[in-house]
């Protein structure tokens, strides 16, 4: 065995450059916290934030909230949410008392955070518990006026500084969806997810399809042999479906239909469309047009994404 020394293969400046480099700074996650009146439409905002990707977390006890945001923040980056919403209420008895300190606290630790507020008139929320016959959560032995008032009265505080308030009392669960996304709108989340999927029509329909799309009155190039091994994805196979007679007037004149089919899903809060697009075999023809439906889509503005679910069962 040499005695020589082991050779020098690292620059010695080099942990001296690694020891004085700052660890990067983790940045703070958006935090809301949703609260307000039993009845007002807590439970339906945290279900939209959560179709926008936010974590949600409902009935969280006040205190959880300092160390889960510093769990969101020290994770590993692949694990942090970047954007938490928290319902707390009065569904926490003693433990929603503590709300106030622990927002002080955030605050002085740096931790930047908006309160969404919802409430309803009392005859309204009157109205709403009785339709789903479930007593108020401070009722007791009382009234469900008794459980409002005391509620009320517990909440005025946190409504005088909430940074958004959201009285729900003539809107319905569309117009609270659009009151709730306006208040965290960053431009993205007010878009269409579409999704474009090719299938063969002897494998099934997609069942999560909105729109089925049938090319079977295209000519099928797997009746010819320099095609037939080859899929929708490459260029001989997409360059002679398209070029096939009425393949580009459809795809132009489905996307124009779709429009306002598109337009009407956003008014109605339909985040999510899934248009199916079929051949016989989920090979040749339905891939060739769903990329091409969703090229025309995506010069339009639109948040489109393809796949192929049946390609390679051949």
């Amino acid at each position: 065995m040499s005695d020589e020394p082991s050779p020098i293969t690292v620059p010695s400046g080099i942990p001296a450059l690694e020891a004085a480099t700052e660890a990067p700074h983790l940045s703070q996650p958006q935090v809301l916290i949703i609260t307000g009146m039993s009845g007002a439409g807590r439970t339906r905002a945290a279900a939209v934030l959560e179709d926008l990707d936010w974590y949600v977390i409902d009935n969280l006890p006040a205190q959880m909230l300092t160390h889960l945001v510093g769990m969101l923040t020290s994770g590993p980056a692949g694990a942090r949410a970047q954007r938490l919403a928290a319902v707390i209420d009065v569904r926490g008895r003693e433990f929603f008392r503590d709300l106030a300190p622990v927002l002080a606290g955030l605050r002085e630790s740096g931790v930047e955070y908006r309160i969404l507020f919802l409430d309803a008139s009392d005859e309204v929320l009157v109205r709403r518990f009785e339709q789903v016959r479930r007593p108020h959560p401070l009722q007791g032995q009382g009234r469900i006026l008794d459980g409002i008032a005391e509620e009320r009265a517990i909440l005025a505080d946190l409504r005088e500084r909430a940074d958004t308030l959201i009285d729900t009392s003539e809107l319905n669960v569309h117009d609270l969806a659009r009151e709730v996304r306006a208040v965290v709108a960053s431009g993205a989340e007010d878009a269409l997810r579409i999704s474009i999927v090719s299938f063969g029509f002897k494998y099934g329909i997609p069942l999560d399809a909105d729109h089925v799309v049938d090319m079977r009155f295209l000519s099928n190039p797997y009746w010819i042999t320099e095609l037939r091994h080859l899929t929708g994805r490459d260029a001989p196979v997409r360059d002679y479906v398209l070029g096939l007679p009425g393949a580009i007037t459809f795809i132009d004149r489905y996307v124009d239909t779709l429009e306002p089919v598109l337009a009407g899903y956003l008014n109605e809060e339909k985040r999510y469309v899934t248009i199916a697009v079929g051949c016989t075999g989920g090979k040749h023809r339905s891939v060739a047009v769903s990329e091409a439906i969703a090229a025309r889509l995506r010069e339009r503005g639109h948040l489109v994404a393809v796949s192929a679910r049946d390609l390679g069962k051949e």
